[in-house]
């Protein structure tokens, strides 16, 4: 099957978005792990550095190609990290499904 150009131009777009997410997620990460990450956080959670490592080769893989489980593995270090992060602010957090596409689960801070 060949695309249409709508087609064509719809995955250019998609593609453009999806590696503009995955550098997004990249930078936030790097601000929160260079700003904030400290001993008492690595005391907490000692491989928080290995984590974000993943989460930068995670992202960089996102950028190679279009594979939705590059985009799932991502999200879930990004969950991992987001959970952790808030636990060291005191507060928990609790898993629900974004309500926007592709609607995956994600982790939020319960701030009640």
């Amino acid at each position: 099957d060949s695309l249409t150009l709508a087609d064509q131009a719809l995955l250019a777009r998609l593609v453009e978005q999806k590696e503009s997410h995955a550098e997004k997620a990249k930078h936030e990460i790097r601000i929160i792990w260079g700003d904030y990450i400290k001993q008492p956080q690595r005391d907490a959670y000692p491989n928080i550095d290995a984590l974000v490592h993943s989460i930068m080769l995670a992202g960089s893989a996102c950028k190679q190609g279009i594979e939705r489980d590059k985009g799932e593995k991502l999200l879930t270090l990004i969950n991992e990290f987001a959970a952790a992060f808030w636990d060291t602010k005191g507060l928990t957090t609790f898993t629900a499904t974004c309500p926007y596409p592709p609607s995956e689960t994600v982790v939020y801070p319960k701030l009640d």
